[in-house]
């Protein structure tokens, strides 16, 4: 999918915005997350369209694995924001937890975030 493209349908991070108004803009590097939760809808989006290379952009250098790969047979169907803990503008970490469903069940996370240079980064699943 180009990213570039305005999408008119809602988002699928489930924020209620449009995806041009959303995460395409994300996607596309147009501009960069604000806060933690941003970046984790925008992750989400990614990984509803395939989008390897955003994924890969956005994960921490120190955790970040050599290939994204993202299964084409999982079909992903909505993201719920359990919780946020800092993340904000003016945060240096923040952690959201989500529930992601798919047409298999769910995944549960904790994703730790941190910002480095002014951008945010996907650290890794603080676990339960």
């Amino acid at each position: 999918m180009d990213v570039s493209d305005p999408v008119p349908d809602p988002c699928p991070c489930g924020s209620g915005k449009t995806f041009a108004e959303c995460c395409g803009p994300l996607l596309s590097t147009e501009r960069l997350a604000e806060t933690a939760e941003e970046l984790m809808r925008s992750r989400y989006t990614a990984y509803v369209y395939g989008n390897r290379e955003h994924l890969w952009r956005t994960w921490h250098p120190k955790t970040r694995p050599v290939d994204v790969v993202i299964d084409p047979s999982v079909r992903w169907i909505s993201l719920q924001i359990n919780d946020v803990r800092d993340g904000g503008a003016d945060d240096g970490a923040g952690v959201v937890e989500f529930t992601a469903t798919h047409d298999s069940g769910t995944m549960h996370e904790r994703s730790r975030f941190e910002r480095r240079a002014g951008r945010w980064f996907y650290l890794d699943d603080q676990g339960d």
